[in-house]
């Protein structure tokens, strides 16, 4: 589901797509879908994609390289930096490839369950524009296959 951006946003928000999904699972459960790169590898991308990891260093400054495979055989390769990493809080992570965006993922403590919010935040509007035909979808995929990936996380 789309929702409205934090209020410390909204300098964004021409440029933003906020997603988040309520996950049935606790929030340490989520999170570690995401930290431990062997869970990770088998949802991050939109529907079809696979990926290969070649560096996952989740801390401030660290890398993430990865090759992302979609379903036509073309290959896409990734690399992002991390921002911040509050465990089991918050992701943040800039994306230094292709499209150039930072993200921010927080996991939201809700019961039982997990609320993820999903912030993404373009150079300009007019990225923003060109790709939102791909990127929205996407992104939901993406919540799709995270939450179906949980139950696989111990």
């Amino acid at each position: 589901m789309n929702e409205k951006p934090p209020a410390d946003a909204e300098s964004t928000v021409d440029r933003a797509f906020v997603h988040s999904r309520l996950i049935d699972a606790p929030r340490e459960r989520v999170f570690k879908a995401f930290s431990d790169p062997a869970h990770l590898a088998r949802w991050w991308g939109p529907n079809g994609f696979t990926s290969t990891f070649h560096e996952f260093d989740l801390r401030p400054g660290g890398n993430w390289r990865f090759v992302m495979h979609g379903p036509d055989g073309a290959n896409y390769p990734n690399e992002s930096v991390f921002v911040e990493v509050v465990a089991p809080e918050r992701i943040v992570f800039e994306h230094m490839s292709q499209h150039h965006f930072q993200l921010t993922i927080t996991f939201d403590a809700r019961g039982a369950k997990t609320l993820v919010g999903w912030h993404q935040v373009f150079d300009t509007e007019a990225e923003r524009q060109r790709i939102a035909k791909v990127v929205v979808e996407a992104n939901e995929q993406n919540l799709d296959r995270l939450a179906t990936e949980v139950l696989n996380v111990e």
